[in-house]
């Protein structure tokens, strides 16, 4: 495995941080519409938390997506062909999130609350699907020796994919909750930091339940043992942390934590499969790994110089646009529209 090889894994995941973390509580804050706002008024201030944002978050997938296919598209291959149908509900649900903002917005009163109900399930639909996904891969698929996919209906929903599901799900839902604390005022913001203090309860009961499927239904704590140690205690550690701050109101380091509790997620699914990509439950023979799943070394280089061009404009360009919307949302006035 050469050193660029070994440097766009690392890089593919990153960007899965950078999206869980930004676009995690885009999916957190539409979950609260439904859940959180009691009224119109306070739906519509929800709502205005992402407004702005929402769509440059998902940037982050897309790039995610692109650079496994351009830097291993034998990892591309084997993944979106076996989770066709994971990924296509993905799909229809980003799909469904986005235009909910916009139907909403110009929706009559009436008709408000049925793309509310659609924006809280399509926002419950990715983060759960995405769950299923990842934890499902580390488990391992019916990969074979030309690394195709032939899986049945449990391969992808087990106890270990659902319980990992979930978790996500909760965490960007608690994500949410914190950014909803930090970038609103009044009932709304007291109520989502409510929320959270009884949530962080359960959520440590799942990553107890995730710790001990994962210890026993992967090979992470035999591949790679201080690794995954290490990452499930900053697992455990980032939601104290974000749980105490919420008891303390200390908003920015509540949303601070438990957008670093998805990062070492992320961190834990990619130190574990190292140097593999995809697991196979057939044989380890037709594992995939990083030296013979990635492009020539040509590509990369090519990759590598795009990225250093780049990627430094698009992070200033983002920490801009947080910068210029970084004001609370107030409540909104009655029968002012939200577009």
């Amino acid at each position: 495995m050469s050193f660029l090889q070994g440097l766009w894994f690392l890089l593919i995941g990153v960007l899965f941080s950078g999206f869980f973390f930004l676009d995690g509580f885009d999916y957190g804050v539409g979950m609260a519409v439904e859940t959180l706002g009691h009224d119109e008024a306070e739906k519509t201030q929800i709502i205005r938390t992402i407004g702005p944002v929402w769509d440059g978050n998902e940037v982050w997938l897309i790039t995610a997506g692109g650079a496994m296919f351009a830097s291993f598209p034998y990892w591309y291959a084997t993944l979106f062909s076996g989770y066709y149908l994971i990924l296509l509900f993905i799909l229809m649900g980003l799909i469904l999130r986005g235009v909910s903002f916009e139907f909403r917005a110009k929706s009559s009163v009436a008709k408000k609350p049925v793309w509310d109900r659609i924006m809280a399930i399509s926002s419950f639909i990715v983060p759960f699907l995405f769950g299923v996904m990842f934890i499902s891969m580390i488990k391992g698929m019916p990969i074979d020796a030309q690394g195709n996919i032939s899986a049945h209906f449990f391969d992808y929903f087990n106890w270990f994919s659902i319980v990992g599901g979930v978790a996500l799900t909760l965490l960007t839902y608690l994500h949410g909750l914190n950014y909803i604390t930090l970038k609103t005022a009044g009932p709304v913001s007291e109520r989502a930091q409510n929320y959270a203090h009884a949530l962080y309860w359960v959520l440590y009961l799942g990553e107890i339940i995730f710790a001990l499927l994962l210890i026993f239904q992967t090979d992470f704590l035999q591949v790679h043992p201080i690794l995954t140690l290490l990452c499930l205690v900053l697992i455990v550690g980032f939601s104290v942390w974000a749980h105490a701050a919420t008891f303390k109101n200390q908003q920015g380091l509540a949303f601070t934590a438990s957008g670093l509790t998805l990062i070492s997620l992320v961190a834990l699914i990619f130190c574990g499969l190292f140097p593999r990509v995809m697991i196979s439950s057939i044989s380890s023979n037709y594992d995939l790994v990083i030296k013979t799943a990635s492009s020539s070394n040509y590509t990369l280089i090519v990759m590598t110089i795009a990225t250093v061009i780049l990627v430094p404009c698009v992070l200033v360009y983002t920490i801009w646009a947080y910068w210029i919307f970084r004001k609370r949302i107030e409540m909104p006035v009655i029968g002012r529209t939200d577009g």
